[in-house]
């Protein structure tokens, strides 16, 4: 069973690392990525990732002073039909400090990323972070658990 077949009819989240994967060219994820957003694009899938996202993104590209990707990135993570860019509220860092208090191992960004997630609605989280693991209420999806 593909990424997409685990995916279909669901509201997914995506995590800062599909974004990278996809736009800046990692080819071992190509064809999986290409499906997923072809999913997408195609109204099969809804997704949904928080604004850290964005922030997250733009890291390299900010050091690289790579002001193509910069736009590539800005131009991608923007509501669509398929996409929804959540933005970080209150409610979400309450969230987020709630996981944290359950789960040691995990990250400020990454139960900020879950709390997103959570609260949109999303069953699945597509990652290649192999520290987040699953949780009530999220499935962690890893890419790499899909590639062939």
């Amino acid at each position: 069973m593909g990424l997409t077949d685990a995916l279909e009819g669901t509201r997914v989240y995506l995590d800062a690392n599909v974004f990278i994967y996809a736009l800046e060219g990692f080819p071992q994820y190509a064809p999986i990525l290409g499906e997923l957003f072809d999913a997408l694009d195609a109204g099969l899938l809804q997704s949904a990732t928080s604004e850290l996202t964005v922030a997250e993104v733009l890291v390299k590209p900010f050091v690289d002073d790579n002001a193509e990707l910069q736009a590539t990135y800005e131009d991608a993570l923007q509501n669509s039909s398929s996409l929804e860019i959540i933005p970080v509220s209150r409610q979400i860092l309450i969230d987020a400090a709630r996981l944290r208090a359950t789960s040691e191992s995990l990250r400020l960004p990454d139960a900020i990323h879950i709390a997103t997630a959570r609260g949109a609605g999303c069953r699945n989280l597509v990652t290649n972070d192999k520290r987040i693991r699953s949780l009530p209420e999220i499935h962690i999806l890893q890419l790499a658990d899909f590639i062939l």
